[in-house]
């Protein structure tokens, strides 16, 4: 890749560090274009048509485009059924609808730590910790797994708000392995939000029962302006969704509400969305690692998600940083970001989210828990461009308040 700059606008630190992205960039572009063949054979398959633009309203009956959507969505994540609603309200709702269809007592067993905040009060669960390195305990889970009897387990495709590895599909492949070989009746959920169309298989093709996601996320393209997707065992699909409405209704009912031709459009879109976000995320952390900051991944790190992260050391740094990102938004950028009591969180939250889709992590957004080491997560990008200029934005202003 090469990128120039005329204007002269950007400065030397910027410029060296899209330099030492290029190899990195040529990976995610050949991810996406995979990614962008798979989703095109799909519609193909499919026959999508205006048709299946047009909505229902009401109960929602026989919402054509609705139903060939849920065909479309697991022929492209590689399952054998899927779920894709505007009712469900985030990705936090998806997955716990996705849970409650696999273990409706609760019960079930995370393997990569604990699951995300959210997640924690919706039912009874236990935990294997990742190990030193911040890696899945393939050895732990095992023996966990050996010595009782789970009738789910949960495993966390990102990171959340925490320090450890983001898990590829390949680990998540390994991972679901030992479950069924200890026991070939776990169901196995995958958490996929933020990873969808970062490589180029999906859970459900490499074994999951379930997986759940949000389409404000990555699948949605940054079109999509509310909604989640469960995808795998029809069986299962089918419970996700009478826990998503009621049990003798389920799937059934829930009306698209002129909503489809965004969905779908999005779901088009999401390769290539997705790899303007993998980009950013790759130059933020080149550019904030040469300047002394501590980021995960690390430049030249293979990436699961699109998720970066970066530790400040204290809470002025991290504020800057974050303003820096709303300041540089599209949308409220005379808004200043204020930590406060997000719900569902232990700790107040900082949010820089100035995004077209109220709270649309594929759109650039930044937020973080106010809590040592003050660690910011930053995430999206809807192009390149506007990502990287405010990236520049944010890091220039804690530079010059002496951050760097």
């Amino acid at each position: 890749m090469t990128f120039n700059d005329p204007a002269g606008a950007l400065p030397a630190w910027a410029l060296a560090a899209l330099k030492g992205c290029e190899a990195e960039f040529e990976r995610f572009e050949r991810v996406s274009l995979e990614n962008t063949r798979r989703v095109m054979g799909a519609f193909a398959r499919h026959r999508i048509s205006d048709r299946h633009f047009q909505s229902a309203t009401g109960y929602g009956y026989n919402d054509l485009g609705r139903d060939t959507l849920d065909a479309l969505m697991a022929d492209v994540f590689g399952a054998e059924d899927a779920l894709v609603r505007a009712q469900f309200v985030n990705g936090t709702h998806a997955i716990a609808c996705a849970l409650r269809a696999a273990c409706p007592q609760g019960g079930y067993l995370s393997l990569a730590g604990e699951p995300y905040d959210t997640l924690r009060g919706v039912m009874p669960y236990e935990y294997v910790p990742c190990d030193g390195a911040g890696a899945p305990d393939f050895a732990a889970i095992e023996r966990r797994l050996k010595n009782k009897n789970y009738p789910a387990v949960l495993i966390q495709r990102s990171r959340g708000y925490s320090d450890r590895q983001t898990l590829s599909i390949d680990c998540i492949e390994q991972i679901i392995r030992i479950v069924k070989s200890v026991d070939a009746n776990t169901v196995t959920v995958v958490d996929n939000c933020y990873g969808e169309f970062c490589e180029t298989r999906e859970p459900p093709a490499v074994g999951a029962d379930l997986t759940a996601g949000s389409l404000i996320k990555n699948p949605g393209g940054g079109l999509a302006p509310t909604g989640g997707y469960v995808a795998g065992r029809k069986a299962l699909v089918d419970k996700a969704g009478e826990a998503l409405t009621v049990p003798g209704i389920g799937r059934e009912c829930g009306a698209s509400l002129g909503l489809n031709r965004l969905f779908y459009q999005g779901l088009f879109m999401a390769p290539h969305t997705v790899c303007q976000a993998l980009k950013t995320a790759a130059f933020a952390a080149r550019a904030l690692y040469s300047l002394g900051f501590d980021v995960s991944p690390k430049p030249g790190e293979a990436r699961g998600d699109i998720i970066q992260s970066v530790a400040f050391g204290n809470r002025e740094k991290l504020l800057e940083f974050t303003r820096g990102i709303q300041a540089s938004s599209p949308v409220d950028s005379f808004v200043t970001p204020e930590p406060w009591a997000m719900p569902g969180y232990d700790c107040d939250v900082v949010m820089a989210a100035g995004t077209f889709i109220q709270g649309a992590s594929i759109e650039l957004s930044c937020d973080a828990p106010m809590r040592a080491p003050y660690r910011a997560f930053l995430q999206g990008g809807l192009t390149f461009e506007s990502g990287l200029l405010c990236v520049v934005n944010a890091i220039t202003r804690v530079t010059d308040a002496g951050g760097g």
